[in-house]
């Protein structure tokens, strides 16, 4: 189970942007909005993110792209 702390301000907006992602959001989008890696890093160690790797077309090469997504404990931290 998860420790209950404080969220923090970054992890709050990188939870609240995930949360407006049905499918979730790459992990090139999210450092596009300047999430660090190790913010995304606690979040999913803290079980308030699930993190997948996907296999995407990007005309005829194979991308890895690596997607994360809010977890139902993720949106219980935002309401706190």
């Amino acid at each position: 189970m998860p420790r209950k702390r404080r969220l923090g301000q970054r992890a709050r907006e990188a939870l609240t942007l995930l949360a407006s992602e049905p499918d979730g959001a790459t992990e090139a989008f999210m450092h596009g909005h300047g999430f660090s890696l190790r913010t995304l890093i606690g979040l999913v160690h803290s079980r308030l993110a699930t993190v997948r790797r996907e296999i995407v077309i990007a005309g005829s090469e194979r991308v890895v792209a690596t997607r994360i997504k809010i977890t139902e404990a993720g949106r219980k931290a935002l309401e706190q």
